[in-house]
């Protein structure tokens, strides 16, 4: 099973920007600890942090066929991106939103999302635990898939 995180803009400097928003974490040390996880349950993980929107849309276009499921924190992409929602949206494949600060408690422009429509969900509000959150979910999620297609499968002998 192969996972792809997907990072936003700005989120490489997660530790040194607002921290009161955003914490003292570094993304490194978020994707470390993400990677343990994935370890431990014997998942493939693979990072990809972009500034550029062309490149995330890129990037989420070859997870087609290569990935099982997709854990993407768009940023501010979130609020304004129709080109990132529909390259979301091209896929079959399960993808969960994050968000390290509570975006329904900031500026009003930061309260639509564009892209959790068609995303399987959202976390957000919990810091970085939220990617702790997202990858627990998504391997919830693709164990119900799998287990659907075992019975369809089942079913069809």
């Amino acid at each position: 099973m192969k996972i792809v995180v997907i990072q936003g803009p700005n989120l490489n400097m997660l530790g040194h920007r607002e921290q009161n928003i955003y914490g003292a974490m570094k993304l490194d040390d978020i994707h470390a600890q993400m990677e343990n996880v994935a370890k431990q349950n014997n998942i493939s993980i693979e990072f990809f942090q972009s500034n550029f929107e062309g490149e995330i849309i890129d990037r989420l276009q070859e997870c087609l066929g290569d990935a099982d499921g997709i854990i993407i924190n768009p940023a501010a992409y979130t609020h304004t991106s129709v080109a990132i929602r529909d390259a979301i949206s091209a896929l079959n494949i399960p993808v969960v939103e994050v968000h390290i600060s509570n975006i329904y408690r900031r500026e009003e422009f930061r309260q639509k999302s564009l892209t959790a429509p068609v995303c399987s969900g959202q976390i957000s509000g919990f810091g970085p635990f939220g990617y702790h959150l997202a990858l627990i979910a998504l391997m919830q999620i693709l164990a119900e898939i799998e287990a659907i297609n075992k019975r369809k499968e089942a079913e069809k002998k």
